[in-house]
Formats: C-alpha cells, sequence, structure tokens
C-alpha cells in the first residue's frame, strides 16, 4: 500500500504564530485528524516526546517536575512538545509552575484529544501564558491543495459582490454526497466504502473504550454507544433532551455529561440557539452535529446510494449537508480575518435560521438546502429575520447555500451560492488576494 499524502493544513501559520507569542501552546482535536504529523513537520528543532508509551508516561507520572526540567534542556531554543499530553494529569500544574519562573515564548507544545488545562485552579490563571488551537478533520480546500475559503469575511463587508467570488468547482448532487461519505479523516477518506466505514467505526470504538476513560470512569459503555448512535440520526437537529435520555436509557444528567464528554473529545459540536432578548417565544435548544460526516454516515452504514429519492434515508440528507456545512465553517475559523461566534435561531412561530454567524458589526444567516433549485421562498425567514425580527437594528447578509452551480442575488443583501464557495477562492475588500 502506498503511502499516505501529507496535505497542508491552514492552522499551520497559526501554530507558528502562536508559539512565537505564548509560553505555552495546547494543540488539541480528534484522533488521527493529523496533529503529531503537524508538529513534527513544522518544527526543526525541539524535542518530541509522546506519553503514548507507557515507559514514558510512567517516568512522568513519578517526577513531573524533573522530567519536565531535563527534557526541557534537551528541547533547548526549540518546543517540548508532548504528545497524548491528555493522558498525565499531573502535567498541567507542573508545566504551569515551570513558565511561571521562566517567561520564554514557545516552551511547550502540548498535543492531544484533549484539553489537560480543564481544572478550575489552572483555568483561571493560565490565559497569558497559554494558547489553546484546535485542528479539526480536513477541510475540502485542504483536501484540494488550495487556499482556504473566506465566506464569512466575504459576507460581513460593508457590501458584498458576487464578483468576488470565483467558483471553479461545479460538482452535483452525487458529488456532494461523496464529499459526505468521505468525511475529513486523512486516512479513511482515501478508502473504498466499506474499509472506510470498518475504520471510522472502529474509531469511535477506541475513543469509547480509552478516551472517555482518560475523562471519568463510566462502568457501562454500551449507553455511550447508545447515544452516539442515536446522535447520528440526529446531526444537524434540535436535542431534547427529556427525550433523547429515555433512548439512551439514563438520567438527564447522565445525559449531559456523556454529551459533554463527546464534545470536548471532538466526536460532536454544540450548536447553541442564538437569543437575542427581546422574545419569550425563542427556542433555547441546541443543535448536536457530528464533527465529520464520513463518520456519521460510516456508523450509519451509508453508501452513495443511500441518498436516493426512493430511499428512506434521502430525507437524512439535509441533516448531514447542515452538519458538512458548518464543519467548513468551524474549521476555517481561525485563519478568517472577521471573528464570528456560530449558532442557530428559531422562534415558536417555526421561522428558522441553519446556522448563524454573529461578529462586531453583522449578523450572517445561513439556509442549507440539499437542492439543485432555489427560489425567493426560500429566503422568507432570512429576510423577516432581517427586516421584522431580532436582526432589523443589525447589518445582516443572508445566504442560501445549495446544489446548484448559479451565484444569485435575490436583493436586500441575501445571496444563492453554491455549497462550493465554502472553498471557493474570493478576493475580498482591500485585499486582492485573499482565498486565491
Amino acid at each position: 500500500m502506498a503511502p499516505m499524502r501529507k496535505l497542508p493544513r491552514h492552522l499551520l501559520t497559526g501554530l507558528k504564530e502562536a508559539l512565537s507569542t505564548s509560553r505555552i501552546v495546547n494543540l488539541i482535536g480528534p484522533r488521527q485528524v493529523g496533529k503529531t504529523t503537524l508538529v513534527r513537520d513544522m518544527l526543526a528543532t525541539g524535542k518530541y516526546i509522546t506519553l503514548d508509551k507507557e515507559s514514558v508516561l510512567e517516568a512522568i507520572k513519578r517526577d513531573t517536575a524533573g522530567q519536565l526540567e531535563s527534557l526541557r534542556r534537551v528541547a533547548g531554543e526549540g518546543p517540548l512538545i508532548i504528545d497524548e499530553a491528555q493522558r498525565s494529569r499531573e502535567l498541567a500544574l507542573a508545566i504551569k509552575v515551570l513558565v511561571d519562573r521562566d517567561t520564554r515564548k514557545g516552551q511547550f507544545l502540548l498535543v492531544g484529544s484533549s484539553n489537560p488545562f480543564t481544572t478550575a485552579a489552572i483555568v483561571d490563571s493560565s490565559p497569558k501564558r497559554m494558547r489553546t488551537l484546535k485542528l479539526w478533520p480536513l477541510t475540502v480546500s485542504e483536501t484540494r491543495e488550495v487556499n482556504a475559503g473566506f465566506l464569512l469575511d466575504w459576507a460581513t463587508q460593508e457590501v458584498p459582490s458576487l464578483d468576488q467570488i470565483r467558483v471553479l468547482e461545479a460538482p452535483g448532487r452525487m458529488d456532494y454526497v461523496e464529499l459526505l461519505l468521505e468525511g475529513g479523516f486523512p486516512e479513511p477518506r482515501t478508502l473504498a466504502i466499506k474499509p472506510r466505514q470498518s475504520l471510522y467505526r472502529d474509531y469511535v470504538d477506541s475513543v469509547v473504550d480509552r478516551d472517555v476513560a482518560e475523562i471519568i470512569r463510566i462502568r457501562k459503555t454500551d449507553r455511550l454507544h447508545r447515544l452516539i448512535e442515536q446522535l447520528t440520526a440526529r446531526t444537524g437537529g434540535e436535542i431534547n433532551v427529556l427525550k433523547l435520555s429515555e433512548a439512551v436509557g439514563v438520567n438527564r444528567a447522565t445525559l449531559n455529561t456523556y454529551l459533554d464528554i463527546l464534545t470536548r473529545l471532538s466526536l460532536i459540536f454544540r450548536l447553541d440557539s442564538w437569543i437575542s432578548g427581546e422574545s419569550r417565544r425563542e427556542i433555547k435548544n441546541a443543535k448536536y452535529h457530528f464533527v465529520d460526516t464520513g463518520m456519521a454516515c460510516a456508523l450509519r452504514y451509508f453508501n452513495d446510494r443511500s441518498f436516493n429519492a426512493d430511499q428512506p434515508n434521502a430525507t437524512v440528507l439535509g441533516g448531514l449537508l447542515e452538519s458538512f456545512v458548518l464543519g467548513e465553517l468551524i474549521r476555517v475559523q481561525p485563519i478568517q480575518k472577521q471573528e464570528c461566534r456560530l449558532y442557530h435561531w428559531r422562534n415558536a412561530d417555526g421561522r428558522e435560521i441553519d446556522i448563524l454567524a454573529e461578529g462586531p458589526d453583522t449578523i450572517v444567516g445561513f439556509k442549507v438546502k440539499a437542492s439543485t433549485s432555489v427560489s425567493g421562498m426560500d429566503f422568507r425567514h432570512l429576510k423577516w429575520f432581517s427586516t421584522e425580527g431580532p436582526g432589523r437594528n443589525r447589518k445582516f447578509c443572508g445566504i442560501v447555500l445549495y446544489f446548484g452551480q448559479h451565484k444569485l442575488s435575490f436583493g436586500g443583501n441575501c445571496f444563492a451560492l453554491p455549497i462550493s464557495s465554502l472553498w471557493a477562492p474570493i478576493e475580498l475588500q482591500g485585499s486582492a488576494n485573499a482565498g486565491s
């Protein structure tokens, strides 16, 4: 089998910048998304160790401060890179003590599937010393080996213009379905459908059996597996905690604990509801999205025929597509110029916005449509929100992302765009080469 080709990661520049400005850099993200490859390939200096080796982990546990002092001397001017850092509960506090005495930048680069700086005492005292970055599964632009798309930067401009978006691809419906099935994990996405499904399912088993145990002790992991199965069927949907806890067979407190753990381990992403404070009729339920659609599809044994119009799973496509779009937006957030927080919005009258991005000056609302056609009716909730609803006093841009190939304006700063606009080159105002 040929070695897997290394793909460029958009986070590389941000990681180098963080090492130049912070004493500790904490790189977290799901297992097997390329964190180790990223940190080992980028550094010509420093020292790399992994706590995946039991002998190294045991040595760190026995004499944490002494081992760190010794390893840091070996690292010299480069960082001490500690992979699988979440496996040591003693590590975070010992590192904090060391960087309190030594203010040099870029001393430690911690890599893992969850944040080792979790206790209140450490979190409260570390923000000025530490940067936390998250590496997600691959974006489509990374798999295409092109620069990231800057759709949110485009939408938050003073006057967005369709001419700025250079859509170079015209995928059809089945091309998008294949992107959903592939997902963004470097190894599984390159495999045929059956081995891909097996690898994704093995991955989830390893997370439940190993990674969860490093956060909390669970006697019956079958309930956690059942929760994951339920979430694959509900990705992109609002969660009713009471109904979900009954389906899983746990109480509400346990369910919330499980959801928090799966979020910390980057299996799922919690999308909170945007609340204006104007009306009690706004729905407050969060949505939960699978971080990777390839994994969600594999857990349900979906293939390219599963979403044909005559199949019972055809209606599931909308939720998966929404998760895919959200994933693309989340993964390029660290390199966007405009900082936005992501939500969803719905009120008791049934009006809703699938994804709402709130920046300092602008709100961007997204409707995700699994169809090749678009009409003015698709914008009715976006336009109501911006003219009569809670967004009426804010600058607003409404976008319908769809399977079609045309860029269209529907007035009132509302646009229909191909989903491939998420990775298209965009020439932003005042930055002629952005996204190109």
